[in-house]
């Protein structure tokens, strides 16, 4: 197999992995997330490899579509850091304090008083 249909081959492989994953993320299925981003790192780190010559408009449209994926990621992110916000829930602070402890805000909020 030569070098052209490897990097074929693996750029086929790099938009299947970023079809499923953006198929992943609209359906909010957590397991083909983790599957097609393990398929888009094995063919990303294939291409590395073996970098595809004259094939820089195909390159261009995959990285717009992970572009794209990150952005609806990100969304999902917010939503879902939204809804533990109103549920009582902080959001995990990476800071740490000046003892060298991470900082976690505990904020409460009751959702229903009997």
């Amino acid at each position: 197999m030569s070098t052209l249909d490897v990097s074929d081959a693996a750029l086929d492989r790099l938009a299947a992995a970023l079809a499923e994953e953006r198929r992943a993320l609209l359906n909010h299925d957590v397991e083909l997330l983790i599957r097609s981003t393990q398929e888009k790192l094995a063919a990303l780190r294939e291409l590395e490899a073996a970098v595809p010559g004259g094939r820089a408009e195909r390159l261009a449209e995959l990285a717009e579509a992970n572009r794209s994926n990150g952005a609806l990621l990100a969304r999902r992110r917010r939503e879902v850091n939204w809804a533990l916000r109103h549920l009582g829930r902080a959001e995990s602070a990476p800071e740490y304090d000046a003892h060298g402890q991470a900082q976690q805000v505990r904020a409460t909020r009751n959702l229903a008083v009997a």
